[in-house]
């Protein structure tokens, strides 16, 4: 951080990691939040291979739901809920994490 960069893009760069330098290395301090977004690579890959065995979506509408309906049930896998709960207690408009018990 010493280093004043010189292009328009580096004093951007630098200003935005000045601002979050001290949470840069949260993970180093607390061992309950993860060094890597593997969590979330993981969660997005689903989609991506419904995505590339189904050559994209054939409508926007499609994409809406098909996103909709995997966070439905993404979340309520980190609830402790099965996917049919889930998808059933959001229809109707019930919070999934609502019946939930601990792992």
């Amino acid at each position: 951080m010493v280093l004043q960069p010189t292009s328009p893009d580096g004093r951007r760069l630098r200003k935005r990691y000045l601002a979050d330098r001290a949470h840069l290395f949260t993970f180093v301090t607390d061992p309950d939040v993860p060094p890597t977004n593997n969590g979330s690579e993981r969660d997005l890959r689903p989609s991506v291979i419904f995505r590339k065995v189904t050559n994209a979506f054939r409508s926007e509408w499609g994409v809406h739901f098909y996103a909709a309906v995997r966070s439905v049930i993404d979340t309520g896998r980190r609830h402790n809920c099965d996917p049919f709960d889930a998808v059933r207690r959001t229809l109707e408009g019930h919070p999934v994490y609502a019946t939930a018990g601990p792992k």
